[in-house]
């Protein structure tokens, strides 16, 4: 039952990471804009260019991950409109159990 939230939380931890990580990159790569050089320059391009499709995916990644939410969340109201009484009793059913597990505390 925590296995979808707590893939939600380590898939919203890594994509804060990711982009942590991008922005350290750029910060970086401003940094040494002005370092001369061949070798300097060939990895600030190759740098660029990883950064640049690093963020793409990224972008990508949580378009996908939006509209997965979207559906999902258009699947459970369908649910809930096309069924009322068993999500009435399933919200009572959870509720029960929470009230249970807060109490023992």
């Amino acid at each position: 039952m925590n296995e979808p939230s707590t893939d939600r939380a380590s898939t919203d931890r890594l994509m804060q990471d990711l982009a942590a990580v991008l922005e350290d990159a750029d910060a970086l790569l401003r940094a040494t804009a002005g370092q001369a050089g061949e070798k300097v320059q060939q990895a600030r391009a190759r740098a660029e260019e990883s950064v640049r499709q690093a963020r793409e995916r990224l972008e990508a990644v949580q378009e996908d991950l939006t509209l997965r939410a979207r559906e999902l969340a258009q699947d459970a109201d369908k649910y809930v409109r096309e069924n009322p009484w068993r999500a009435i009793g399933i919200a009572a059913g959870v509720a029960f159990v929470i009230g249970i597990l807060v109490s023992r505390r």
